[in-house]
């Protein structure tokens, strides 16, 4: 059984600002309440939300932890009243509304999935934030089925790598856009049709040359700014957006009239401030799904670079060059 500390190392936000804004605190280990699982944390992703949490701009939702930190990896150390699937010791990743950048972490237990097998810690917390987000977007918001065009923004990100390997896996043609020759041949390593170099290229004349004119059915997009209205040009007739993130701002000057007359589906979401009930509900069907290509190697957790939890500053100041290839990733 897992000895339990009383207190514990964790990374605090201060005060608001740059990377220097992470610095260590002791804090009490936490408790499960009902429900609720403790996980002795061995890896946690970083994440474009923990960014502009340390920054002042995405404050926790209401009773969430103030530590930054959507996902980690870990063992069982206690089960809380009431949970059950779960046993003392188990390897399992999980995804938080906050509380990740620690050793220890309570988590809803419908929040928490088995490590999938065959994949390290380290891999296994660059799962939940990109997994969850893209498959709630991507299949259930977006309905994107076998033989459409999917488009995804920032194809080397966290969440585009993942979004390239499942909309693929799934049956979907696969365009990215990425910054740069090599961040494309990453693309196309992954499983993208067609990798769209945005610096040099007009991402709407490419997908609309690559498709014949039709445009994309899906794409899912974080760039938003002046993206938001090039997207609707190069989205095909019922073509679904998705809007998850705002690199290039939310404001943007648009001609709607594409909506109207390709019949266009703009929507968007944040999965932070969902419910357990919701985020439970991503789980399961992850687990009955995705896991199974997990397992199967036909789907990868790609791993940019690692850093021990002290070294906190130094893994958000690799997200901020925007030159990594998939996740950076904590390591207690």
């Amino acid at each position: 059984m897992t000895s339990i500390p009383a207190t514990q190392t964790v990374i605090a936000v201060p005060t608001p600002g740059g990377p220097e804004a992470l610095v260590a605190e002791t804090r009490a280990v936490p408790a499960p309440g009902p429900g609720e699982i403790l996980v002795k944390v061995a890896a946690a992703g970083v994440n474009r939300p923990d960014v502009l949490q340390r920054e002042g701009g995405y404050p926790p939702p209401k009773g969430a932890s103030d530590i930054p930190g959507l996902e980690i990896a870990g063992t069982v150390a206690v089960l809380g009243e009431g949970v059950s699937g779960f046993a003392l010791g188990d390897a399992v990743v999980a995804l938080l509304s906050g509380g990740g950048y620690a050793e220890w972490a309570v988590v809803d237990a419908r929040c928490v999935l088995p490590l999938p097998k065959g994949l390290s810690m380290v891999e296994g917390a660059g799962i939940p934030e990109t997994f969850f987000t893209v498959w709630s977007n991507v299949f259930d918001r977006a309905r994107l089925k076998p033989g459409e065009v999917f488009l995804i923004h920032g194809g080397t990100s966290g969440i585009g790598v993942t979004a390239i390997q499942l909309a693929k896996a799934f049956g979907a043609t696969v365009i990215a856009t990425a910054g740069g020759a090599a961040k494309c041949d990453r693309c196309r390593a992954l499983g993208a049709d067609l990798a769209i170099d945005y610096r040099e290229q007009d991402f709407v004349k490419e997908v609309k040359d690559f498709t014949g004119g039709k445009g994309a059915d899906v794409i899912l997009d974080m760039v938003g700014g002046d993206y938001i209205e090039r997207n609707h040009e190069a989205a095909a007739v019922e073509g679904r957006i998705v809007q998850i993130a705002f690199l290039r701002g939310s404001k943007a000057t648009v001609n709607f009239m594409r909506v109207m007359l390709k019949r266009l589906t703009h929507t968007g979401s944040t999965l932070r401030a969902r419910d357990a009930a919701f985020k439970g509900a991503i789980a399961a069907a992850l687990r009955e799904k995705v896991w199974p290509l997990i397992e199967a190697g036909r789907v990868k957790v790609v791993v940019d670079s690692t850093h021990p939890l002290a070294e906190v500053v130094e893994a958000h100041r690799r997200m901020e060059t925007n030159a990594h290839v998939g996740k950076i990733i904590l390591t207690a």
